[in-house]
């Protein structure tokens, strides 16, 4: 779902034995509860709280159901778990609205009133968040033998994060969250729709696709659930252009992810076209909306909906979600598919079918002759749940901050809250959620190298492909007017980013 930033010194509580607390509180004073626990504290931040407890409190948005209190079961049960653990810490937790999170934490940050835990995608500064490189090399204390008995560091999977690894930086080249989980996104089937009309799933490729679409339909159901919102054509695009464009990798991987001449590689060692090496293929022409394999990307991208999408998709507005595209359709059994989010899963629990997940099905030859052989792709990443301590915890509630992170990227403990809420596993030796496997799974968990460019803030990503979907707009109509945007969206990159020096962002 979202991103981050830190740096200060490693400080650490002298007095062994200090006793903490940490419990999940939902509601939106959060003012006040920082105040009383502020107000518990010594002038350094050290002491404990009133009975001989550290109190802590974990402040984030709810991602998981429409509650302004709780985050869910899962969330209390893990946070008893941990009570249970370390009897001398309670943990409480500040529900946010997801539409003013954000803000709220930056303003926290900022002020230094921000509690123990905080979500980490909020804009803020380095300094303002406690570095934990050092504790990330020191032995995490629920974990006596393997990965992370050693160096808690080690029980994390590398592709996605680590002290070495680039996504884990913030721009001190320091670590400063923990992921409790990883997002994957992919497409949810109904397993007994798939039954009934004789699909074997995981569909496999794009042809298959267009034939288990018929089969769906003639058996009463709409195969792919969709709605009004940017994710189901964002992402259907995004996949499909993906692996025609693999062919342009080479050719425009012109710029290091520091900005540098160069070729960009993932964390993964894989090549990829940053931004800046993007906005100039725009606006030299090497790439445009009348490239082979971007005309080729939206013929198969209009194909499919023909195929796949009620004709009436565009008007879908009742129960947009973040989670689940066409949430009312896919959970009433209505659809036999719909795209989604591991966080779906919560949104998903009383539906009356069993359901599973796959990846998108790869494009080729027998699709188009400018199929490349790569796979389809989208990438899972630490966006999903992750929490950082601010700057301003010390002593005691500082310690017990850490040790909430560390408990929590426990594989026996984070397991059951993973099954529970559709997490994807961040770390070793926790399988997650058997319905989201496949959202992080083999090459579907890679990052796209290169995908088709976007217009500039402001433009939606339903609008960038609606009227080509809906037949308003022919191919020659639907090449201008993306024409058009991407080299918005290409200059307002050049501004945003001080490129205006490079040869080719000079204007005319």
């Amino acid at each position: 779902m979202f991103r981050i930033s830190a740096a200060r010194p490693d400080r650490r509580s002298s007095r062994p034995g200090a006793s903490v607390a940490v419990r999940v509180i939902g509601g939106l004073a959060v003012l006040a509860q920082i105040a009383v626990a502020s107000a518990c504290a010594t002038q350094d931040g050290e002491s404990s709280d009133a009975g001989g407890k550290v109190t802590i409190t974990l402040e984030g948005p709810n991602q998981w159901n429409d509650s302004g209190s709780s985050f869910g079961k899962p969330w209390e049960d893990l946070v008893a778990a941990f009570e249970k653990a370390e009897p001398n810490i309670e943990v409480k937790t500040v529900v946010l609205p997801l539409n003013s999170f954000s803000q709220t934490i930056s303003t926290h940050l900022a002020a230094g009133t921000a509690p123990e835990l905080v979500f980490n995608q909020a804009p803020h500064q380095p300094y303002m968040v406690t570095p934990l490189d050092e504790y990330l090399k020191k032995p995490n204390p629920y974990i006596t033998e393997g990965p992370g008995s050693k160096r808690w560091v080690d029980v994390f999977r590398e592709r996605y994060y680590g002290i070495g690894n680039p996504a884990s930086r913030n721009a001190d080249g320091k670590v400063e969250f923990v992921p409790f989980n990883l997002v994957g996104t992919g497409l949810f089937y109904n397993k007994d729709a798939f039954a009934e009309a004789g699909v074997e799933a995981p569909v496999k490729t794009f042809e298959d696709l267009i034939d288990a679409c018929g089969k769906l339909e003639a058996a009463g159901y709409t195969p792919l659930a969709m709605d009004r919102s940017d994710l189901g054509p964002g992402w259907t695009m995004a996949t499909i252009s993906g692996m025609l464009l693999d062919s342009k990798v080479d050719e425009l991987n012109v710029y290091t992810v520091e900005g540098k001449p160069g070729k960009a590689v993932s964390s993964t060692g894989k090549p990829v076209v940053t931004a800046k090496s993007v906005a100039r293929a725009v606006l030299t022409g090497a790439l445009n909306t009348k490239t082979p394999e971007v005309v080729e990307a939206h013929k198969l991208l209009k194909r499919m909906w023909d195929a796949c999408v009620d004709e009436n998709w565009s008007g879908n507005t009742e129960g947009l979600n973040g989670a689940v595209v066409g949430l009312r359709d896919f959970a009433s059994g209505r659809a036999a598919m719909a795209w989604g989010v591991n966080f779906g899963v919560s949104a998903l629990q009383d539906v009356s079918f069993s359901f599973s997940s796959m990846p998108f099905p790869q494009i080729t030859k027998e699709s188009t002759p400018l199929a490349t052989g790569a796979p389809a792709r989208f990438g899972a990443s630490v966006g999903g749940t992750s929490y950082m301590i601010p700057s301003t915890v010390r002593g005691e509630k500082l310690e017990a901050a850490v040790k909430f992170l560390q408990f929590v990227s426990t594989p026996k403990h984070i397991q059951p809250w993973l099954q529970a809420t559709g997490g994807i596993s961040a770390v070793k030796g926790a399988s997650g959620a058997a319905e989201t496997k496949a959202f992080a799974e083999g090459t579907w968990g890679e990052s796209i190298p290169l995908a088709m460019p976007g217009g500039p803030p402001g433009v939606t990503g339903l609008s960038l492909y609606e009227g080509w979907l809906l037949g308003t707009k022919s191919l020659p109509e639907q090449q201008r007017y993306l024409q058009d945007l991407w080299i918005k969206g290409a200059r307002q990159a050049v501004k945003d980013n001080k490129w205006d020096n490079e040869p080719w962002a000079k204007q005319d």
